[in-house]
Formats: structure tokens, C-alpha cells, sequence
């Protein structure tokens, strides 16, 4: 599930024999096809949703004593996929982090394990990049991931996982492979992790959760291109300006 620019502006579209098919509503049990479709070759891809909020879940990878620790970044710094990641100047190192990034389908509030996976629409790329060096002067990541364009999503939503748990992630700069893991390190998986998250807040359709990064984070400099492909969802590319 993808959502798409098209001439008449911003559409939803489903994946069906190689060709975009729009629709009306991505959160209805069952979507409504309008009619026009879009070929693969001509379609123009934006951040699959458009979230009232992003929930990080850090220190995910078995390197700190709580294992569960949500955090917040501004929809702001959403991107699309090839969009140009713009860090300030002067900032210090800069990091990318390939995550698995979770779309949530239906309002979610006090969820169980039994539940959880019912309230979730599918699963996207997130790129969390990160002012690494102000991360550590700054405990509420305020000035370590507000940049522009520091949350690419995408390249669409994968509804089709059995196993979120067990996905490898590929990260490579410039065409180099720079990190493979998976999600699979995560200390935390999906479920516990909207289990803790909806005891404390509400999310609803489009919101995401990105699950943390086990061990892929890369530094990048200006001029790189980033890929962080994802075992059964796609590539989500990026330039760094």
C-alpha cells in the first residue's frame, strides 16, 4: 500500500500485478477502488502515511538495562523516499539508523499481546537519522533528530508480514554494504513494544512506531546516498545533502 502524486494530487493506492491501484480509504477494513491505476515505471512514491506521531523505542538492541524506553519525534522531519536529508551545519556526526517501522491501522489503546497485531495495518522503512554527536548533550533528543527531512518512510506499506520479528535490515553507503542485521537483535519486538507504548498514549490510523535499530547505525556524510532495505518490504533510498 503505497500513497502516490499523481496529477490529480495525493492518492492511497494498492499493489496488484505490477500497477498502482488507487483507493479511497487505506484504514477501511476493506478499501474502496476508484478506478484509476498508475504503472509501476510512472509512479511518483511519498512517505506511505502521514502520522500524527512518531514513537521511537530506544536503546532496543541489548546494550542498555531497560529494555522498553518510547520517545517522540516531531512528524516534521518526515521524508519521502528519495527525498535529501539536510543536516545543519556544525552539527558534528551525523548517523542514519535503518529500522523496521510500524503503521498502525485502527485506534490502539491498552493493547495485550493477544491484540496487538490486529491494530497494525502493515510495516514501512524508517531511516531515524540522528545529530549522534548532540544525542549526547541533549537526553531529550530535541536537537539530535528535528532536522529536515530526518524521517524517511517508505518506500510503501508491506500488509503481508508473518513475522515481523525475523526481518533482516541491510544498510549501505554508497552502494557499500555498511551493516546487516535484523530485527531479530531487537530486545523488544513489536508487540511488547505497542503493548508499553498504548499503556501510556493513544495512537491512531497512521501513526508509527519505529521498533529501534540493532546494530544499523552508520555515519554518513554529506554527499552520501543511504539504502536501508528491509527482508520482504523493499529499499528506502536517500541522499544526504
Amino acid at each position: 500500500m503505497a500513497r502516490l502524486l499523481t496529477s490529480e494530487g495525493i492518492r492511497h493506492a494498492v499493489y496488484l500485478n505490477e500497477e498502482w491501484h488507487h483507493i479511497d480509504d487505506p484504514f477501511a477494513p476493506v478499501p474502496t477502488f476508484l478506478g484509476p491505476v498508475t504503472s509501476a515505471g510512472k509512479a511518483t512514491l511519498l512517505a506511505p502515511t502521514c502520522p500524527a506521531v512518531i514513537v521511537g523505542i530506544g536503546h532496543n538492541d541489548g546494550n542498555h538495562p531497560l529494555p522498553i524506553q518510547p520517545w517522540l519525534k516531531s512528524v516534521h522531519t518526515v521524508a519521502s523516499p528519495n527525498d535529501v536529508i539536510e543536516p545543519p551545519r556544525r552539527v558534528g556526526s551525523v548517523n542514519v539508523e535503518g529500522e523496521l517501522a510500524v503503521v498502525i491501522g485502527k485506534s490502539a489503546v491498552d493493547l495485550t499481546a493477544e491484540n496487538a497485531l490486529d491494530h497494525v495495518l502493515g510495516y514501512t522503512i524508517a531511516n531515524d537519522v540522528t545529530n549522534a554527536t548532540q544525542a549526547v548533550i541533549d537526553e531529550r533528543l530535541f536537537q539530535a533528530k528535528s532536522g529536515t527531512h530526518y524521517t524517511p518512510l517508505g518506500p510503501w506499506i508491506e500488509t503481508d508480514i508473518e513475522d515481523p520479528g525475523n526481518l533482516g535490515i541491510d544498510v549501505t553507503v554508497n552502494g557499500r554494504a555498511e551493516a546487516r542485521s535484523g530485527t531479530f537483535n531487537l530486545i523488544s519486538g513489536v508487540v511488547e513494544s505497542l503493548v508499553h507504548v498504548t499503556k501510556w498514549m493513544v495512537l491512531e490510523p497512521g501513526d508509527v512506531v519505529m521498533t529501534g535499530a540493532p546494530g544499523t547505525i552508520v555515519e554518513v556524510r554529506p554527499g552520501d546516498t543511504v539504502a536501508i532495505t528491509i527482508d520482504g518490504i523493499g529499499t528506502l533510498v536517500n541522499a544526504v545533502a
